[in-house]
């Protein structure tokens, strides 16, 4: 006990002696680390991915009474294109912006060159290729449900709007909301259940609207059985079958293939040709094109 009380005593001294007579600062040392943690947001099209990335940041910290202190972290959040078909020499296009402790910035994709981030219940995070990010932060209102749900994709939907799903909402019973319009131009989101009109898209695994249509991935009873619905009428032919289809943009992911969604069919202008991820891409599985 005396000899703890002796070694509080000391530290106390020389804290006071620090602050007293010649004042006390700490070391540090701070560095960028390069980039990383790149992820596939998006594709533009047949030939162009959208590729989202952070610089990375350590800083280490001598106090002045020996303690040593480290943290790292991410910043200013980058955006990016390539050539997804043929290997060239760096991005298309890219562009970055200033923000320490950056995070959540690429979600998904919102339209062919729109990719979202960060929380549609807080601040709504859209970038564009070519232009700077816009943040919106919406009003919310309820129609005829008031639980939430925790939003997994953001894609296009009916009348200029777009539509926010949970992992399993559409099926969400009681009083709890299926799914989510969001108006941009109002910064309106409404939380919603299915009417009569749009029961059938329980049964999608991904569902998105082009113009006045509206496009569903159903699966099918067994595997690679599955199909796109075009307003719950019409089966879009496809070259490929598939298990579940992924809309990305106008393009749609069927087995690891990137295909072109169109009207009235599915075009995937070769086959052999898949996407793995994180950043590589294949063709009859040998890498063609490697982004890391």
């Amino acid at each position: 006990m005396m000899v703890e009380i002796k070694r509080l005593f000391v530290i106390a001294l020389t804290t006071l002696a620090c602050v007293g007579m010649w004042g006390c600062s700490d070391e540090v040392s701070f560095e960028w680390q390069g980039r990383g943690n790149a992820k596939v947001v998006g594709f533009v099209d047949d030939s162009l991915v959208i590729v989202g990335d952070y610089l990375f940041w350590h800083e280490t910290t001598e106090r002045w009474n020996g303690e040593y202190l480290e943290d790292d972290g991410t910043a200013n959040p980058r955006l990016c294109t390539y050539n997804y078909r043929v290997q060239e020499n760096g991005p298309r296009w890219c562009d970055s912006i200033v923000e320490e402790n950056a995070s959540g910035w690429f979600s998904g994709q919102l339209t062919d060159s729109i990719i979202w981030g960060g929380s549609l219940t807080g601040s709504f995070k859209m970038w564009k290729i070519d232009e700077q990010p816009h943040i919106i932060n919406p009003k919310i209102s309820y129609d005829n449900c008031s639980v939430e749900f925790k939003t997994k994709s953001v894609k296009q939907w009916l009348d200029g709007r777009f539509i926010a799903l949970g992992d399993k909402s559409l099926n969400a019973g009681g009083d709890s909301c299926q799914y989510a319009v969001l108006d941009t131009l109002s910064g309106m989101l409404t939380y919603k259940r299915l009417d009569k009109d749009l029961e059938w898209i329980k049964v999608c695994d991904d569902v998105r609207a082009w113009g006045k249509d509206v496009y569903c991935s159903a699966p099918g009873e067994h595997p690679l059985e599955g199909h796109i619905l075009k307003n719950n009428i019409d089966t879009l032919s496809s070259p490929l079958i598939f298990s579940r289809g992924i809309f990305w943009g106008k393009m749609i992911e069927l087995r690891a293939s990137i295909c072109r969604l169109e009207t009235k069919a599915i075009i995937c202008l070769n086959p052999d040709f898949t996407w793995r991820e994180p950043l590589k891409f294949y063709q009859n599985d040998e890498v063609v094109v490697d982004l890391e």
